[in-house]
């Protein structure tokens, strides 16, 4: 790779010596100007020593990984996992859920807008299958959700006898018309 001078001892680097030890870049036909490098190797496991950390050893020895190399060091991807966003941040998103699941349970039916429905049937469904169940740790989860300590009480004295040999599904969502002002889709919710 290194070359002798003939004017000093010193070695001298020529370009043929530098382009063979930089990596090879291969260009695309369509665009000059992109520069593919070679791809990542995918996660292969954890090393048996550092459960923590990766080594280059430990993702070199394995030729068969998953997912795809997007920078990080677990290549996993979220799928299916979406989760209905009601156009607010987490913690609006988790009020607004608890007191429309308070609500619905408070008066068996309420109106509100179709993906709220939609999103808050999962939760009030968990509510009444912590009800069923009566423990006193379910009660103190369902009091930590609902907003009315009374409510919950009620909740679990009447649940077990109305859908005691009901096993899931009990809300009901009703369309109808579009809201006045913005059209957004309306619906009834009710439990069973």
């Amino acid at each position: 790779m290194a070359t002798t001078c003939k004017s000093t001892s010193i070695s001298c680097w020529n370009m043929a010596s530098l382009r063979a030890s930089l990596p090879i870049h291969h260009l695309s036909s369509s665009s000059h100007s992109r520069v593919r490098l070679a791809p990542r190797q995918a996660f292969c496991g954890f090393h048996k020593h550092n459960p923590l950390q990766l080594t280059r050893e430990s993702s070199e020895s394995c030729s068969s990984g998953f997912g795809v190399s997007n920078g990080a060091r677990v290549f996993a991807m979220r799928h299916g996992k979406r989760v209905p966003k009601l156009s607010r941040p987490p913690d609006q998103r988790r009020a607004l859920l608890r007191g429309l699941t308070t609500e619905l349970l408070r008066h068996g039916r309420i109106k509100t807008t179709r993906p709220r429905a939609r999103a808050m049937r999962k939760h009030v469904d968990h509510m009444i299958t912590l009800a069923k169940g009566g423990s006193l740790h379910q009660r103190r989860q369902a009091l930590g959700y609902l907003y009315d300590k009374g409510l919950v009480h009620a909740l679990f004295a009447e649940v077990p006898d109305r859908y005691g040999e009901r096993n899931g599904g009990y809300t009901r969502i009703i369309r109808t018309m579009p809201r006045k002002g913005d059209n957004a889709p309306m619906a009834f919710i009710e439990l069973v």
